[in-house]
């Protein structure tokens, strides 16, 4: 079966979004010479990116509004909003677990559980999250989405590895 990995940044108080649902402050402290490129050795193992409808709009809108980032990779958008799929990415209003489910019994490499809360949260309930692949960004919010909100239960986790670069800090746990 296929691995599900979320692989997403979270500032140093837990959040993935400002107030205002915006990722402007993703960033390490401007050193780059300090620089890794966690992302292009992660995408390598991944075919598949999932994510929610506001997931999609900050990436076409605030991240790469001229290019679709993840042209290489099968884009799964779940919605209840209408879209038309495109060549590389599908709209759904398919559960998010389900979704998951069956993407994971079709071959193919990991798949990559790219936000948002909402989404992780349902996943992380249903014990559908294999490897949790969080980058901490030198920040403090104070306050926007949280990452991990109330889930009702606990996850046992194993850390496999950490790196730092930049102020940024990657923790990559596994589920036990």
């Amino acid at each position: 079966m296929r691995k599900v990995i979320l692989f997403i940044a979270m500032s140093l108080d837990g959040y993935i979004a400002d107030s205002e649902g915006k990722v402007g402050w993703l960033g390490g402290q401007g050193n780059d010479e300090e620089m890794i490129d966690a992302y292009s050795e992660f995408v390598g193992y991944v075919d598949t990116v999932v994510m929610g409808r506001n997931t999609y709009h900050q990436i076409i809108t605030e991240l790469s509004p001229e290019e679709w980032v993840y042209r290489d990779l099968e884009s799964y958008v779940i919605t209840h909003r209408d879209y038309y799929s495109a060549e590389r990415i599908r709209f759904t209003s398919e559960n998010p677990c389900s979704l998951v489910r069956r993407l994971k019994t079709e071959e193919g490499k990991a798949i990559w559980i790219c936000g948002g809360a909402d989404i992780v949260s349902q996943l992380m309930t249903e014990d559908l999250i294999d490897v949790y692949y969080i980058s901490v960004i030198p920040m403090l919010l104070g306050k926007g989405i949280r990452l991990f909100e109330s889930i009702g239960k606990e996850i046992p986790l194993k850390l496999v590895k950490t790196q730092s670069y930049d102020g940024i800090t990657d923790l990559i746990y596994e589920h036990r």
